[in-house]
């Protein structure tokens, strides 16, 4: 069985930095995080769920939307993120490694009380940052073995050299 990442996504948005100093609308904030997730599971091979509060909405029903990686969930009027994360946390197998992102304190100590691990926002978004650097660094090493065998001997720094005399600079 994945392991289980449910992610508190307003609040997870609310420490991004990176959304606030790019002026992202909170609809764009939803979009991106919910991208970055889902390649986040396709790297780590996690099940993760970001959910965001419907408790002040209008929305009579809870909406899901399951895409190949990650799924994203829309609690119900009345209901927040943080039941949601809760239950979800409870009805997990005791056997199943579940982390939830929350800054929320109040969160962070129910869950834990549940067995699951926490990951603060600025965590998990370090951890975001890193998992897609290190792959981009994977596929340019991958790219670069295949259009020339003899690169795969040399270091990242030679390797840059190569490339800057090639280029003439």
């Amino acid at each position: 069985m994945k392991p289980l990442l449910l992610v508190d996504g307003y609040n997870i948005i609310g420490a991004w930095r990176e959304a606030k100093k790019a002026a992202y609308s909170i609809e764009e904030s939803r979009d991106r995080l919910f991208d970055l997730l889902q390649d986040y599971a396709g790297y780590t091979d996690e099940e993760i769920i970001l959910v965001f509060d419907g408790h002040h909405s209008d929305r009579k029903m809870r909406s899901e939307d399951k895409q190949k990686h990650a799924t994203v969930v829309f609690t119900k009027q009345g209901e927040t993120a943080d039941s949601y994360i809760e239950r979800q946390v409870h009805l997990a197998p005791k056997y199943r490694a579940v982390r939830v992102a929350t800054n929320d304190a109040l969160e962070q100590s129910q869950i834990l009380a549940s067995g699951a691990i926490r990951v603060t926002a600025s965590e998990l978004i370090i951890s975001l940052n890193e998992v897609r650097t290190r792959e981009a660094e994977k596929r340019e090493t991958a790219l670069l073995t295949q259009r020339n065998p003899l690169s795969r001997h040399l270091t990242k720094e030679q390797r840059d050299i190569f490339e800057r005399l090639r280029r003439g600079q």
